[in-house]
């Protein structure tokens, strides 16, 4: 077993990517961002896409920096549900669409009620999402590009093709589609046919820390890195975060806190009861056979898409903050999860008029916009953590929220304050540190999950926030917005 060894991490966001190295040792891990890139959508006259070849060139300049470190293996985690169809000679079938397209609207009832909403949850076990892949299949029946495809690959698999020319399906976000069986974790024939498209479609899974392949000829050398081979990760970002929680022993909760908030726990066995699809949850793979039963809320989206109506950026948010730690609390709460939030544009005024509709008084000014929408995402964060509890019969004694989330102190404190248990906020960097994890342990650096935690407790960086403030305060406040 090697001592110490450098590894890639391609991690990919909805609104950012970065190429991060890794050196793993024994009581050593040493992460260094190499490139960082935007991740712009494209709205095209079929919809909203992804750049999803812009995003490969982006990779490979990234691996081309990352060479220098002599990195013995790469790992590509991205985000979920969002596919590449390919014809048989591998050419890629038009532009990947974005989840956020709203091509999906209409076609996940109908769906679920042919199917049926209980026999769905029985055998995929997801909370209902309009954007699974199962129901952009769905969305997509008969049209030309699936009448063509040969295989379907989720953006990580299609990034890792072009990298090594092996077509295959990273098994933790396979369990995102809907397509994927909850209790046999392999895929579901009769969920691909009932979306109308072909069981051969779908590539064989693999599972973190299994070999991919070899980079090809021509991408080892435009990048420099001859030798290096592509690690199957935990190829959902999710997935990936969680592997790189710092925890130590089993009850804790966790929220993976970036565009999207995912607020749950990691359990050794699904969770498919009438109660959890009724609380809207959903089962996940994660590392080591592990199931994320999780709750998805909107997230710093929020926030993001406010900065974006405002015509600001990041540079302006700790102005914003500080003006959020004025404002009056719970003056007017939403539903951090209410999908009215989901597509692009205009979030302020759509925030204003949900608060309107439920008779609040629309915040003046937007510090005050700001605590509507961090206090409303705390209580989120609290909902999801109570009742994944709750229905997995599990205690939790510390939440890790992890991701970009964990700079934002506001949110870090007042989710330890609706949640009356201490938040370690950190590592930021979470999801590269996971992917990082994986590829280590398969290259035999280190122990198992529990000793590669150990490492990530011991090298990166976290803030411990106490619960403090007024319970009775939030748990009013939960109330009015019908949480526990």
């Amino acid at each position: 077993m090697p001592n110490s060894a450098t590894f890639a991490a391609v991690d990919l966001g909805a609104s950012s990517g970065r190429v991060v190295v890794g050196r793993f040792g024994r009581a050593e891990l040493r992460v260094t961002e190499v490139h960082r890139f935007a991740n712009r959508p494209l709205r095209l006259p079929t919809g909203l896409h992804w750049d999803a070849t812009g995003l490969y060139r982006q990779v490979l300049d990234g691996l081309r920096v990352a060479a220098g470190y002599t990195p013995v293996s790469v790992g590509i985690d991205a985000w979920a549900v969002d596919y590449g169809l390919l014809d048989a000679d591998g050419a890629l079938l038009g532009v990947p669409h974005h989840y956020r397209d709203d091509r999906t609207e209409g076609v996940a009832r109908r769906f679920t009620a042919e199917f049926g909403a209980d026999a769905l949850y029985a055998r995929n076990g997801l909370q209902f999402q309009p954007f699974n892949t199962v129901f952009q299949l769905a969305a997509a029946r008969g049209s030309a590009a699936l009448r063509a495809a040969a295989t379907l690959l989720l953006v990580p698999d299609l990034l890792g093709y072009w990298l090594t020319g092996v077509r295959a399906a990273e098994a933790t976000n396979a369990s995102t589609t809907g397509l994927l069986d909850v209790a046999t974790r392999e895929w579901a024939p009769d969920l691909v046919a009932a979306a109308g498209a072909a069981p051969s479609l779908l590539p064989g899974l693999v599972r973190p820390g299994e070999r991919v392949g070899p980079l090809l000829g021509p991408v080892a050398e435009e990048t420099g890195l001859a030798g290096a081979v592509v690690t199957a990760v935990a190829s959902h970002d999710t997935a990936s975060a969680v592997a790189g929680v710092p925890a130590d022993g089993g009850r804790f909760g966790y929220v993976s806190c970036g565009t999207w908030s995912l607020a749950g726990l990691e359990l050794p066995a699904p969770v498919v009861t009438a109660e959890a699809r009724a609380a809207n949850f959903t089962n996940e793979l994660g590392v080591d056979g592990t199931t994320r039963f999780l709750r998805n809320i909107m997230g710093l989206w929020l926030v993001q898409e406010c900065l974006r109506a405002w015509g600001l950026d990041d540079r302006a948010l700790p102005g914003l903050l500080r003006d959020a730690a004025r404002a009056a609390p719970f003056a007017a709460l939403i539903d951090a999860g209410d999908p009215a939030f989901l597509a692009p544009g205009a979030m302020p005024d759509r925030i204003g008029a949900a608060l309107r509709a439920t008779g609040q008084p629309v915040p003046e000014g937007r510090g005050a916009l700001l605590r509507c929408v961090l206090e409303s995402l705390a209580l989120a964060h609290r909902d999801a953590l109570r009742r994944a509890a709750e229905l997995a019969g599990r205690d939790v004694d510390v939440v890790h929220l992890v991701g970009g989330g964990a700079r934002n102190a506001l949110l870090c404190q007042w989710t330890a304050d609706a949640l009356g248990v201490p938040v370690l906020a950190g590592p930021v960097e979470a999801t590269a540190v996971g992917n990082l994890v994986v590829q280590a342990r398969a290259a035999g650096v280190g122990g198992d999950l529990h000793d590669l935690r150990a490492l990530v407790r011991t090298t990166q960086e976290t803030r411990r926030y106490t619960p403090s403030g007024d319970r009775a305060a939030w748990d009013a406040a939960a109330s009015r917005v019908g949480t526990s």
